[in-house]
């Protein structure tokens, strides 16, 4: 025992890494299984086109910027996604906007396995982007508003870590398909989540907070997100969301090929094996990042720890894309992604801290993917800039994008602990 002074110090116990765990009901429990399962799936189908890239490239003789522009029509869909299932969500109930997005991506995965040109794959990308707006959209308000205020960091950082899960489980169906079977077979596998949304429909409650406001005034009208005081929040937070997302995409959506189209195709001409060690590596990270941000931001704010993670995050990605070295490239990327994606666990606890139950999801769906909507440009911009400068200037225009995510929250209030009720 311990003393000073002539005083006892005990020591009481120092609370466990995941005590907010218990703190949960096994209803908040049941909703963030499910909303973290239905974003890993999200992850999952989406990515799968950025690590088939190169083999649509060769077989549809795609250019970049037009494989770029196939990209962005993902985001686009995600952008009208999002406002529409938000929107859905404070109207019928997160449960079933939850189950519908879930079920529109899984098809339309599939269906990406029967394009038979450049235009096809697009409409169907698309519409895979429909589905993946509304799964975060619908997911991050079911756990916000079912998690105790003083853990809702952590539950959101959980699920958000998901979908590094999910991208790292893509990461390893190609690795093992792609070469074996083909693309067309990689994407009929996204089917799965279909079973998930099955589940969600029949065995996950409907929000409290949401059914206890039911029939109160009007629920899920977008021009109420901009009266009251929350327009000038609104349109912040969509700026953030905006260059946030453009930075993600701008580089994560390339670095595969990047790392594995030749020198002369203006890549570092790396093999499948080294490539598939450094993206999987990059997703450790990230899950790392998602989960870390949660604790940080229930501890010292969501502002310090947004920007902290910003201003890093735009030093590391400056290194990651100046060098060609492969030792050097495996050591900078898990913390590249750490703190060059980890962030976005603060997204679904800003704006549900922000807005109230009867226009959360609303606002949920339209800052954080309009945003998105706005970011579909950054496929396209990267990859015309790499054809014409090469990687390194193209991946240059993400950490401007960083930078001034961060300046963005001179205009953001701190909300770490407000209630919901």
């Amino acid at each position: 025992m311990n003393t000073v002074g002539g005083t006892n110090l005990v020591a009481g116990p120092r609370p466990h890494i995941l005590s907010w765990w218990r703190e949960g009901t096994s209803a908040a429990h049941r909703s963030l299984a499910a909303a973290s399962l239905g974003w890993m799936f999200d992850a999952f189908d989406v990515m799968l086109y950025t690590l088939v890239i190169t083999a649509l490239i060769r077989d549809f003789s795609l250019t970049l910027t037009m494989a770029g522009l196939l990209g962005a029509l993902t985001l686009i869909g995600s952008g009208f996604g999002g406002v529409f299932f938000g929107m859905l969500a404070d109207r019928c109930g997160r449960r079933l906007a939850l189950t519908s997005s879930i079920l529109t991506y899984s098809i339309f995965t599939a269906a990406c396995a029967l394009s038979q040109n450049a235009t096809q794959l697009g409409v169907f990308r698309f519409l895979v982007g429909l589905g993946m707006g509304g799964a975060w959209t619908a997911g991050a308000v079911l756990v916000s508003e079912t998690w105790p205020d003083k853990h809702r960091g952590k539950a959101l950082g959980f699920m958000q870590s998901f979908w590094a899960v999910g991208y790292i489980a893509a990461a390893l169906v190609v690795a093992y398909v792609l070469p074996r079977f083909g693309w067309r077979v990689v994407f009929l596998i996204g089917a799965l989540p279909v079973m998930l949304a099955l589940w969600i429909r029949a065995g996950i409650p409907e929000s409290p907070l949401w059914l206890s406001g039911r029939g109160i005034g009007r629920s899920g009208h977008l021009r109420e997100i901009f009266q009251g005081g929350y327009g000038r929040l609104s349109v912040t937070l969509t700026v953030l969301s905006l260059l946030t997302l453009f930075a993600y995409w701008g580089l994560n959506l390339w670095v595969p090929a990047y790392l594995s189209l030749p020198v002369a195709r203006g890549g570092i001409g790396l093999g499948t094996s080294m490539t598939t060690q450094i993206v999987v590596l990059m997703q450790l990270g990230l899950w790392c990042g998602y989960v870390s941000f949660g604790y940080v931001a229930d501890a010292i704010g969501r502002r310090k720890t947004f920007v902290g993670y910003l201003l890093i995050a735009a030093v590391l990605v400056m290194l990651f894309s100046s060098t060609r070295n492969p030792s050097l490239l495996l050591m900078l990327s898990p913390f590249v992604a750490f703190f060059g994606a980890g962030y976005f666990s603060g997204f679904g606890a800003v704006t549900a801290e922000i807005y109230p139950t009867s226009i959360r999801a609303t606002a949920q769906g339209f800052t954080f993917n309009v945003g998105r909507l706005g970011s579909a440009i950054a496929p396209f911009v990267v990859g015309s800039l790499a054809e014409t400068n090469g990687f390194g200037a193209a991946f240059a225009i993400t950490v401007a994008a960083l930078v001034l995510g961060a300046l963005t929250w001179i205009w953001l209030p701190e909300t770490r602990g407000r209630s919901l009720a």
